[in-house]
């Protein structure tokens, strides 16, 4: 019997600072994308620096992964200026890749940044084998399909081309067709397709009865209904798919999430680094391991869905009304250095944690192990019994051996 040689899937995470770009890699992802200082529709995710990004694009390098950058903004008139300079220096700088919607920003790159390649934006609705094959005839080298697409069409498409595929595997879903919403510029006056969304769809929302024209009686307040009401998706998971990502060909899996903190990015780069390790080294073997989805659930921050790849989102996809309780983990701190002979720990706080609590620490490749803290000391060699300042640097004994990088989380009270 020969054996089956199945292309492994780069894990694609998403970076919206250098510390979570060099976390993700550190952690297993193998390509990260980031934003810039334009063009991007991530306005409050602490965009990148022409420096910044030359720093990540040399850490990166050390790893043998990739960098990409997100302008995938709807450009209005004007908007477009100085998008070739721009794109010239990210081509310049090392970057892999940028990731565009707009044709008139994708008409610039290719045509002022020769050799910069163009992965075509979920926000732009790739649907069908026949879109990928006029981006693909227009010079892109990868399309992020629509997350609308089923797994059924994904393989259709597959099937029907050979250009790279990256699809979204794990986070937010947006309540909007390939997050094209205008919620956001109409209630808060910012624009969600360039840079400034408020998330309107995630408010709570009252219900009214109105019987007649001037006359308007609220049903939450009178307790007609118990529940407020929102637009908001559940989350997006396939940790227990990756089998069928793989098997279809999808050439990267990406995470959502440049506003999430490092410890959402450690955690899901971790899990799905495993996974398709895992499924590429024995598939035949291959089974989803539940200590991957446990971890995942440290993590989340609402319910999780599998999206549109196995059937339309129902009102179950949805948040309101009653929802199992999710146990919630704070990321308190990280690891600076260990010493083997007196087995302690130099950790930086990152968020409150006292003598007598349950905690867990993990590092890249799953290595984790809970204890409970018995001593700490600050930086000066006093005995304390809580870390309440942001950022100080204390030690603890550790009952196993750690790394430099390795994080800190306990579950929240």
């Amino acid at each position: 019997m020969t054996e089956r040689k199945l292309k492994r899937p780069e894990v694609l995470a998403p970076a919206g600072t250098l510390e979570k770009l060099k976390t993700a890699i550190h952690y297993g992802a193998d390509a990260v994308y980031i934003g810039g200082d334009a063009y991007g529709l991530r306005s409050r995710a602490g965009n990148f620096s022409f420096e910044e990004m030359e720093e990540g694009v040399a850490f990166a390098k050390q790893y043998g992964a990739k960098v990409y950058v997100a302008a995938n903004m709807v450009t209005h008139e004007g908007n477009e200026a100085g998008a070739g300079e721009f794109f010239k220096k990210l081509r310049d700088i090392g970057i892999s890749a940028v990731i565009i919607s707009d044709p008139a920003l994708i008409e610039i790159c290719a045509s002022e940044a020769p050799g910069l390649e163009i992965h075509l934006s979920t926000q732009a609705s790739a649907t069908n084998a026949e879109t990928l094959k006029f981006w693909q005839n227009e010079g892109l080298e990868r399309v992020v399909l629509a997350r609308e697409v089923s797994m059924e069409e994904l393989a259709e498409i597959r099937r029907h081309t050979d250009i790279q595929i990256e699809a979204f595997i794990h986070g937010a879903m947006c309540i909007s067709y390939s997050g094209r919403c205008t919620l956001s510029n109409h209630m808060s006056m910012r624009d969600a397709n360039r840079g400034g969304c408020s998330q309107s769809c995630r408010w709570k929302y009252e219900l009214f009865d109105m019987p007649f024209a001037n006359e308007h009686r609220s049903l939450t307040e009178n307790g007609d209904v118990t529940e407020e009401f929102s637009m908001s998706a559940v989350d997006m998971s396939m940790i227990e798919h990756i089998p069928d990502l793989i098997e279809n060909g999808v050439d990267s899996l990406k995470i959502e999430g440049r506003m999430k903190s490092i410890h959402y990015v450690s955690t899901v780069s971790n899990v799905y680094k495993a996974a398709v390790d895992s499924y590429i080294s024995d598939p035949e073997n291959y089974v989803c391991k539940q200590e991957w989805i446990d971890e995942l659930w440290k993590v989340a921050q609402r319910e999780l869905a599998s999206g549109f790849y196995y059937n339309v989102p129902t009102e179950n996809e949805q948040l309101f009304g009653p929802r199992r309780k999710i146990p919630v983990y704070k990321f308190i701190g990280e690891v600076l250095s260990y010493d083997e002979a007196s087995k302690i720990a130099t950790v930086r706080q990152r968020n409150h944690f006292s003598i007598g609590d349950e905690i867990e620490f993990y590092g890249p490749n799953f290595h984790h192990f809970e204890q409970t803290i018995t001593e700490m000391k600050n930086d000066e060699g006093e005995s304390i019994d809580r870390a309440p300042n942001p950022m100080m640097v204390l030690t603890m004994p550790v009952a196993q051996p750690v790394k430099p990088g390795d994080m800190i989380r306990k579950k929240k009270e």
